[in-house]
């Protein structure tokens, strides 16, 4: 069987193949073929259940510590190198859980408390040596379990395109391609042409534009009381949940609403959003599905299969409610999910429609969108998850505060929606489409 290093080696390995699908897609201006869709899944199942051999084969290595542990005292081999003596080093660097991890934090937060060895061995490269002056890194394997779930608790994070920075790196620049309109060129200023033999070549080439991703930080707050730090098991389950929460929800809310200055930019203040207009007369806060058509109409039909329908809760009342009229009788726009429609999500033209806190109120524009993120964004961050402690801020309610910071940046890959060949300014695409405000 393969150590962990050799496991993570091939998940890296992998991952660097899925990436380089990626940037030569992005090169080449074009989306995934379907045979590239299959190879990425391929490689990425594959680093998924390499994942979770290393996450065993590591709990299995801490249990085996806590075991050793509790057997008392040990007696190491010494060994003599050139003269010199020494003892074989055990694994004391690593905590056995995220809960102990905690827990040593808050005590290298009272004052005059000892400092765990530990905390600075998991925080590799960080230079800070007390909480107060920075933090400590989370050890690496609870950082990426916490990022993790972070993403598979928001909604809209786990399926925008994410791009990891290396440790040493603090932005990325990816190149993009400047590409308004498909009418006379396509990607950018490429122009193909039909000639007779021998005839004269007309040279082209694409235009770029540099998307520049600068890491923001996103600072979260967890307070626990004296009675929960106690408890290492209660801690670790409590922080999970909390930490992952509220980071998954804040994460998501940028990629939808975000300014831009100081947070991600969200789509909903994009160059590319295209803004379908609302119908002649129509009534204030509703939705036709003259709406819907026209939004539908308005994605890169070819990559249907990976945009969705984004909407708020509050609006499934118009959403239940729309159908076509056909005869004497009609056909619904929205199918719920459970009962007629087995999938967790209710569909409309096929593609899922998800229910999310960040969609503005009905009405609004906003409150519904087709978007495709798996295209349309991208995510970095770089993975090291930051915390520190606080004794004073609750301290007459017996609570202490963890901070977590967690630096990231995201936005959309285009930076206005395009025209397409045939259709003209009025027919503008994207991987974003919203309707109108219906005042």
């Amino acid at each position: 069987m393969k150590t962990i290093s050799q496991y993570k080696e091939d998940i890296k390995a992998l991952m660097k193949k899925s990436a380089d699908i990626d940037a030569q897609c992005v090169n080449e201006n074009r989306e995934p073929t379907e045979s590239e869709l299959t190879i990425k899944n391929e490689l990425l199942d594959t680093a998924e259940e390499f994942r979770r051999i290393v996450q065993t084969q590591e709990r299995q290595e801490r249990m085996n510590n806590a075991l050793a542990q509790t057997d008392g005292p040990e007696t190491l081999p010494r060994t003599t190198t050139n003269s010199r003596t020494t003892a074989p080093k055990r694994d004391k660097d690593r905590f056995n859980s995220f809960g102990e991890q905690m827990a040593a934090v808050m005590h290298a937060g009272i004052p005059g408390g000892n400092v765990d060895p530990r905390l600075f061995n998991a925080a590799t490269g960080l230079n800070e040596t007390t909480p107060s002056d920075g933090g400590f890194l989370i050890q690496t394997d609870f950082s990426t379990e916490l990022l993790q779930e972070v993403y598979n608790t928001g909604v809209l994070s786990s399926r925008c395109r994410r791009q990891p920075l290396s440790g040493g790196s603090n932005s990325i620049k990816i190149n993009g391609v400047d590409e308004t309109s498909r009418a006379s060129s396509r990607y950018g200023g490429i122009v193909g042409y039909w000639e007779d033999e021998a005839g004269e070549k007309t040279a082209s080439k694409p235009k770029f534009r540099k998307i520049e991703l600068n890491l923001k930080k996103l600072i979260g707050l967890c307070y626990l009381t004296d009675e929960l730090m106690e408890d290492a098991a209660g801690l670790e389950s409590f922080v999970r949940t909390a930490f992952a929460g509220e980071f998954g929800f804040l994460v998501d809310e940028a990629i939808y609403n975000g300014t831009g200055a100081g947070q991600p930019l969200g789509f909903m203040n994009t160059g590319s959003l295209v803004t379908v207009s609302k119908e002649t007369g129509q009534a204030a806060a509703t939705i036709l599905p003259e709406n819907i058509d026209n939004m539908y109409a308005r994605r890169f039909a070819g990559q249907t299969s990976n945009y969705v329908w984004l909407y708020n809760q509050m609006i499934e009342p118009q959403l239940s409610k729309m159908a076509y009229s056909i005869g004497t009788g009609g056909s619904l726009v929205y199918t719920p999910p459970g009962g007629m429609n087995s999938a967790p999500y209710g569909m409309i033209k096929g593609l899922p429609a998800i229910a999310v806190e960040q969609a503005a109120v009905l009405g609004t524009a906003g409150d519904i969108v087709l978007a495709n993120l798996q295209n349309g964004y991208v995510l970095a961050e770089k993975g090291g998850i930051k915390t520190d402690m606080s004794i004073h801020v609750r301290f007459v309610y017996d609570e202490q505060v963890f901070r977590f910071v967690l630096r990231i940046d995201g936005q959309p890959v285009r930076a206005t929606a395009l025209t397409p060949f045939k259709g003209g300014a009025s027919a503008t695409q994207s991987h974003f489409v919203a309707l109108a405000t219906r005042a």
